[in-house]
């Protein structure tokens, strides 16, 4: 049997850059579809764009799918398809930011058959405007944790 297909939607959001901030994840594979989301105390925009992408393909089970992650990152798209990030990891991430979430990300990236497309954000895609909206109400989230490896 072939490792299912699926669809990753993702968004990260910050109030203030730092500030208090949340991402949000849809998974859909076939009838089954997943909302993951986690707010913190003080992060950057960037980070949780990451962290949601990050997130998402931890939540998946089975390795070897085919991952289709639509993001409005461009920091997380272009690191990835440009091959920005492969330079960092050459280089040991020298002067780079993020770089406990980079090389947390290599680890399930490795583990799937993963495809980015970048999307406008805030531009009528319903499952990107929902990622956004679990976003911001994560980063509202009374019961946010500590991003540990911020400022990073």
């Amino acid at each position: 049997m072939n490792p299912p297909k699926i669809t990753l939607y993702t968004d990260g959001a910050s109030s203030g850059n730092p500030g208090p901030g949340g991402y949000g994840a849809v998974l859909i594979s076939g009838k089954h579809r997943k909302e993951l989301s986690e707010g913190f105390k003080t992060t950057t925009n960037n980070r949780m764009e990451l962290l949601g992408v990050i997130s998402g393909l931890e939540a998946i089970k089975i390795e070897n799918c085919d991952v289709t992650v639509y993001s409005d990152s461009k920091y997380v798209v272009d690191s990835v398809k440009k091959g920005w990030l492969w330079g960092w990891v050459k280089k040991g991430f020298k002067g780079k930011k993020n770089v406990d979430l980079w090389k947390r990300f290599l680890i399930v990236y490795k583990k799937q058959n993963v495809n980015f497309v970048w999307v406008k954000g805030h531009n009528n895609v319903p499952e990107n405007e929902r990622c956004d909206q679990l976003a911001v109400e994560a980063s509202h989230s009374p019961n946010r944790k500590t991003d540990i490896g911020f400022p990073g």
